[in-house]
């Protein structure tokens, strides 16, 4: 089973950004926006899922909610054709994603930690080109605390369902 780790935001945040998923995200009916801290590429067969759900709340003991701020449009390109909701890098986030690239819990992560919430992506250039243009000039300001991450699994239709909820309590 594939599994992933992600903070959803508020329900204005997702609502502004299915503004846009609903005309230029394949995934829109597979998953609301989300930060992905953990990318939904590993493999774990289902009897492991119970020992990484007791480590992602271990994890979730040491880290306060996470203050997030989305400031505007911007794009993978050329590496991917990928529209997306920039969120500033914290320190916080930065350290929680670390947390969860550990060898412990499948090691470093495949990329470069670039907090996101996607709204756009499987297009051609030229479409993603359009898109952009337009897109990179919409004004983006959402600031929110998120206390809460979340333990998805594939089904398999591709779309993702939520296993465990974490609340981030700090207690350590």
């Amino acid at each position: 089973m594939k599994y992933g780790i992600v903070a959803f935001p508020s329900k204005q945040l997702q609502d502004f950004a299915n503004s846009y998923r609903k005309r230029y995200d394949s995934h829109y009916a597979k998953i609301t926006p989300h930060i992905t801290l953990k990318a939904g590429v590993t493999e774990v067969e289902d009897s492991q899922i119970e020992s990484i759900s007791e480590y992602v709340k271990e994890i979730c003991h040491q880290f306060s909610p996470l203050k997030i701020h989305v400031t505007k449009v911007s794009s993978f390109a050329p590496v991917n054709n990928a529209i997306y909701l920039k969120v500033e890098p914290t320190e916080e986030l930065l350290n929680l994603h670390n947390a969860l690239h550990t060898e412990r819990f499948g090691g470093k992560a495949e990329y470069k930690f670039v907090p996101h919430i996607t709204i756009a992506q499987d297009m051609s250039s030229g479409e993603h080109d359009d898109i952009y243009g337009q897109l990179r000039m919409t004004k983006v300001d959402f600031s929110e605390v998120i206390n809460r991450i979340h333990l998805l699994y594939q089904l398999e239709d591709g779309s993702w369902t939520v296993y465990e909820t974490y609340r981030l309590t700090g207690e350590v």
